[in-house]
């Protein structure tokens, strides 16, 4: 129109550049909220600390142009300290810890044998044994073998039809020249116990030899298949406190007697059947123990102990008494 300025391109009015600039923005500013609030949607959420629900996990412009990537991220460490809760852009969730070294398993003490029941009443320690203690109305009827077994088979037999059981002392020679005596003794039910290897007289021996005489017929009594400990006697009856004390620590208690009846002495000694049984009903008493012998006389060849045997039993028994074997010593 005439009077209206021309409007050449390049020299638009101020104001309508201001106009154009500002609906560029608002476009731009619409673009990038719609592009923002797709990216926010799916991003994944994390529970909040405090309150245990999900929370929406803040992005940067930066970090929504393109994904995070899982190996540019360094591991928390002891030396990397995680944020502290609240701070934008990192994890409020405590960091890890490192599992500490395994313990070893607990050692449990390897368990230990029970020791040893003692071999003989403590009581006894010390003690050439001459009664049973506490036996009562009993009588042990005990026989010795060093010699010959000529009276043996009697003695056995009689023992079995009786019903009674007695006690053998054996050396160790004997028990290596009869075997056979050692098993029928056994099979008869009597105990056995160690009358020195060779029937030494005791007090004449240094320790060491005292040592050998017992160990020695303890292994030739085990051999021929009975088991002697812990019951001793001594050879001869000979005895003082260092042989007791040195039989003691070899684990055996002696064991002596309350009457000999000495058969031994045979018919050439003037003996007889009767008295032998005589002598052993005249020192009755509880616990008592009667010495016998299973060999025959060298001289006269009689066994007055097994003639004497079947009456001796007869008479104690009609007197009250009943018998028992050297191991009611041991019950204490």
């Amino acid at each position: 129109m005439a009077g209206e300025p021309f409007d050449e391109p390049g020299k638009r009015d101020p104001r309508k550049r201001r106009q154009l600039a500002a609906a560029t923005l608002v476009a731009a500013a619409a673009i990038t909220a719609v592009v923002l609030a797709v990216v926010l949607a799916g991003a994944p959420r994390e529970a909040d600390p405090q309150s245990g629900q999900p929370t929406q996990t803040r992005l940067s412009p930066a970090t929504s142009a393109s994904p995070p990537s899982t190996s540019a991220v360094p591991a928390p460490s002891e030396s990397q300290p995680s944020a502290a809760p609240g701070t934008p852009g990192e994890a409020t969730g405590p960091a890890p810890v490192a599992p500490g070294p395994t313990p070893p398993p607990e050692t449990l003490p390897a368990p230990q044998d029970p020791p040893p029941a003692a071999p003989f009443p403590v009581g006894l320690a010390g003690k050439d044994v001459e009664a049973v203690p506490g036996a009562g109305p009993s009588v042990a009827l005990t026989f010795d073998a060093g010699a010959n077994s000529a009276a043996l088979p009697s003695i056995l037999q009689t023992l079995a039809g009786a019903g009674v059981h007695g006690t053998f002392f054996l050396t160790g020679a004997w028990a290596s020249a009869n075997p056979a005596g050692v098993a029928a003794i056994v099979a008869g039910g009597h105990r056995v116990g160690n009358h020195s290897q060779n029937h030494p007289d005791f007090t004449g021996l240094p320790d060491t030899g005292i040592g050998d005489q017992v160990r020695g017929a303890e292994q030739a009594i085990m051999a021929a298949g009975a088991d002697p400990r812990p019951l001793f006697r001594f050879p001869f009856g000979a005895r003082d406190a260092r042989t007791i004390a040195a039989v003691n620590n070899l684990g055996y208690v002696p064991v002596r007697w309350s009457v000999d009846t000495l058969g031994w002495k045979g018919t050439s000694g003037g003996v007889t059947a009767q008295q032998v049984a005589d002598r052993a009903l005249s020192a009755l008493q509880p616990g008592e123990i009667v010495l016998m012998h299973i060999g025959s006389n060298p001289d006269d060849g009689s066994t007055l102990d097994g003639d004497a045997l079947p009456q001796m039993i007869e008479r104690m028994r009609q007197a009250g008494y009943g018998f028992v074997t050297l191991d009611r010593l041991l019950a204490g």
